[in-house]
């Protein structure tokens, strides 16, 4: 079974869809794009998020500050950087944080990634929430479980999956129409990811 990750949750409907759909990871992204949520909207959404489901919180150069403050809040279960983040701030992150890490990359098998100390990888196209496919052709030789992200829809989960083989996809813009989150999308997509 591959576990599944449904990105850019934003309301109560989307939680329950999330719940519904059975997902492992829901994302909660905390930098700045249309699916931005703030801190408060995250801390409400967290309580009604099923147990069995581990809460990401997305951020882009964000000050660990911010990350550690939101942490130890309890509104998420792991870090996802999707900006330039290197080994020193991932080093930094973890003097004041315990939380896993998820380190988004875009340019494969850079001496970044090698000398890496983050728990897992994400493969994306280009910037978050792009919709750009990721190539993946790229996604051997990681020596850390990957996430792999970049315009996974459900036309072309099952051979991402089957091709990649990857520890967890993650999908956001696949799971909208004109740009809101749809429940028979996500259920779907968990669904495909599940059976695989």
């Amino acid at each position: 079974m591959t576990k599944i990750k449904l990105c850019g949750m934003q309301r109560e409907e989307h939680i329950e869809w999330a719940n519904e759909a059975g997902c492992d990871y829901i994302g909660f992204v905390f930098a700045p794009s249309r699916r931005q949520i703030s801190r408060a909207v995250a801390a409400d959404l967290r309580k009604r998020v099923s147990s069995s489901i581990s809460v990401v919180g997305v951020f882009v150069d964000e000050s660990i500050e911010h990350i550690a403050r939101i942490a130890d809040e309890g509104t998420i279960d792991l870090i996802q950087l999707h900006g330039s983040e290197d080994e020193v701030y991932l080093q930094t992150l973890r003097s004041v944080c315990s939380l896993p890490i998820i380190k988004a990359v875009c340019n494969p098998h850079t001496t970044v990634v090698e000398s890496s100390t983050a728990d897992y990888f994400l493969l994306d196209g280009a910037k978050g929430g792009s919709g750009k496919v990721f190539d993946w052709r790229q996604a051997s030789g990681y020596d850390k479980p990957i996430f792999l992200a970049g315009g996974l829809h459900a036309g072309n989960l099952e051979k991402a999956i089957r091709t990649v083989c990857p520890y967890a996809v993650d999908m956001s813009s696949g799971l909208e129409e004109h740009g809101e989150k749809q429940r028979h999308l996500m259920l779907q997509a968990t669904a495909i990811a599940h059976t695989l």
